[in-house]
């Protein structure tokens, strides 16, 4: 009844629609990120394409917004679960505004990471390459769609705007390539931020990985010099018997005292 009474449970059947449906929320993600992407680096489309595409892209929205509602409906608590899941709420209700509707493909990484079952620190690392490396990617390519309504853009090409979002995210910035529009400095505001932050946590998680050797480290050493000084007291309490057990042994006989014995 227990096992029953939990498979019932809120939490219990939002975790379970979540294990199902994060490969189809992957997919939907890794295709809107597709759809999204292929106007923009080849802006040679024919309209009916585009038109297509950006089809694919409402459904893909759709999609995301009712699973959303979903998990909304099946969590325990639902106003608890609308603040922890901020980006998938954004996902739904900014879908009109062009420089944000990218915010639909987190859903991609937040999907993805939920299936990854590494320890700790390898999760970390993983989550942070991929972060910088979808931040990089779409970071560049929003970028280039942003400056292509410059009236003077520095950013023309593929090439340039992903080189421009890899100079932002690490904060190099040469000052060679740089956004003119509001569009494309929200977005290079965004990949500053985002990059200062990534650059932190990889600081912190390295620090923290030697600070814990440094720890093992010293726990040994101390363990060893604690054997030491058991193993040396031992050894005096070892002398120390050993010379109480030689006062109480007779000496050898000396010459001269078997004077007295029978002849």
């Amino acid at each position: 009844m227990e096992q029953a009474s939990e498979t019932t449970t809120p939490s219990f059947r939002l975790k379970s629609w979540e294990r199902r449906t994060d490969p189809l929320l992957f997919g939907v993600g890794l295709l809107f990120l597709t759809t999204w992407a292929l106007p923009i680096v080849f802006p040679q489309l024919m309209d009916t394409a585009v038109h297509r595409l950006g089809h694919v892209q409402q459904a893909a929205w759709a999609l995301f917004a009712a699973d959303y509602l979903i998990r909304v409906w099946l969590a325990d608590r639902r106003w608890h679960f609308i603040a922890t899941h901020i980006p998938s709420l954004l996902v739904v209700l900014l879908p009109l505004l062009r420089h944000l509707a990218v915010l639909r493909s987190l859903l991609l990484l937040t999907a993805l990471m939920r299936r990854v079952t590494l320890p700790f620190r390898m999760r970390v690392t993983v989550y942070v390459s991929g972060w910088a490396c979808f931040l990089a990617l779409v970071g560049g390519i929003a970028v280039l769609d942003a400056e292509r309504r410059s009236a003077d853009p520095t950013i023309v090409t593929l090439a340039d705007a992903l080189w421009w979002a890899l100079t932002t995210m690490t904060t190099v910035g040469y000052g060679d390539l740089y956004p003119t529009t509001l569009e494309g400095r929200l977005i290079a505001a965004t990949l500053m931020l985002s990059g200062i932050a990534l650059l932190g946590v990889v600081t912190a998680s390295i620090a923290a990985w030697f600070v814990e050797r440094f720890q093992q480290t010293s726990t040994a050493e101390a363990r060893n010099q604690a054997d030491l000084r058991l193993v040396l007291t031992e050894l005096e309490k070892l002398r120390t018997r050993l010379d109480e057990i030689s006062q109480h042994q007779p000496g050898p006989p000396k010459p001269g005292d078997d004077r007295n014995g029978p002849a």
